[in-house]
């Protein structure tokens, strides 16, 4: 199809059937897995768009997270009746708020300075909630109540097959966004930015805009992932939102494929499925639970490693290469056998 709108849209709704129909043929933890997958690539996507495409290094995402979280967890403390969609669109208005004025301010930072910058807001945005306890429930957290099904589905539908319904949706619509803006002119002048901001200058490009919008668009992505991860853990505390998420954002992406929104897809469903196959290696084995709690973080270590050693474009970009070599090989013409006879 040459109308990449057209294009993205058949392959997002593609998506949407298969992944529907795995949640019938899986349990409800495999279902509750599928969630996690999909609210990880939501906010993965949105550090690809900053990082990857518009080279601005954030290590700050899981605080952009927990504002989404902690947002969606007032509303239903005061409306615990609201309708999911209102939570859902407040995280995202909050976050893109608060990435506009993050954007203003990492406009005018590069490098180990943004790295820094975003550093400390992942480190210290969450204590504002153990100093703030009254309003945000401290340490303990708030509840988030699960999100139920709807009566039409039938009384004994499961909530986790129901929650992943509601998280492959964004995600699929997250993809679609993305995947439009990416392609199209606004993704050109997000990438030539990256490449040199000189040039892009020179070029008509308000260097300044284009970074601010980087980080909207990431965060008002990270905002409904942060969101939909309250409804998925069923609270919103500051220890689910420590520096360890945005790493395991960065180490998505990285891992997938920098720059790539498919490497994306990749790298969480690495991330989200590695820390359960992983606790239950750890439990076959009998290991004690200092070397199980530390042995995820281990393993994301050498993982990550071994990825930028052996495949510097990270998996979707090593997909990518074998995929171009059997393409060349089975369009390489074979050589003429010559028959002999006595």
């Amino acid at each position: 199809m040459r109308n990449p709108l057209l294009r993205h849209a058949t392959v997002c709704v593609a998506l949407a059937v298969v992944l529907v129909l795995l949640t019938y043929v899986f349990d409800a933890f495999t279902d509750y897995k599928i969630a996690g997958v999909a609210i990880f690539f939501i906010a993965a996507a949105g550090l690809t768009v900053l990082t990857g495409v518009n080279g601005q290094l954030s290590l700050g995402h899981g605080a952009l997270m927990a504002i989404g979280a902690y947002t969606t967890s007032l509303l239903l403390k005061e409306q615990p009746q609201l309708p999911m969609i209102l939570p859902l669109l407040a995280a995202i208005v909050s976050t893109g708020v608060a990435g506009a004025v993050i954007g203003v301010a990492a406009a005018r930072l590069r490098g180990p300075y943004l790295a820094g910058a975003t550093l400390a807001l992942a480190v210290g945005l969450p204590q504002v909630a153990v100093h703030y306890g009254s309003v945000f429930g401290g340490n303990q957290g708030l509840p988030v109540p699960v999100p139920t099904p709807p009566s039409a589905l039938g009384g004994d539908f499961p909530n986790e097959r129901w929650l992943a319904w509601i998280a492959i949706a964004a995600a699929l619509i997250t993809l679609f966004l993305l995947a439009n803006l990416v392609s199209g002119a606004t993704g050109a002048r997000l990438r030539a930015v990256a490449d040199d901001e000189a040039a892009a200058s020179l070029a008509g490009i308000n260097v300044a805009r284009i970074q601010v919008l980087a980080f909207v668009v990431s965060a008002a992505c990270a905002g409904l992932a942060g969101s939909l991860f309250a409804y998925w853990v069923g609270l919103t505390a500051p220890s689910g939102f420590g520096l360890s998420v945005s790493l395991q954002l960065l180490s998505a992406i990285v891992i997938g494929g920098l720059g790539s929104l498919s490497g994306a897809v990749l790298g969480s469903f690495l991330v989200v499925m590695a820390p359960f196959t992983i606790s239950d290696l750890a439990g076959n084995l009998n290991l004690s639970s200092d070397v199980a709690n530390n042995l995820p973080l281990a393993l994301y270590g050498v993982v990550l490693i071994v990825t930028m050693l052996a495949f510097p474009r990270g998996i979707q970009g090593a997909l990518f290469s074998l995929w171009r070599l059997a393409k060349r090989n089975l369009r390489r013409p074979q050589a003429p056998t010559v028959s002999t006879t006595a």
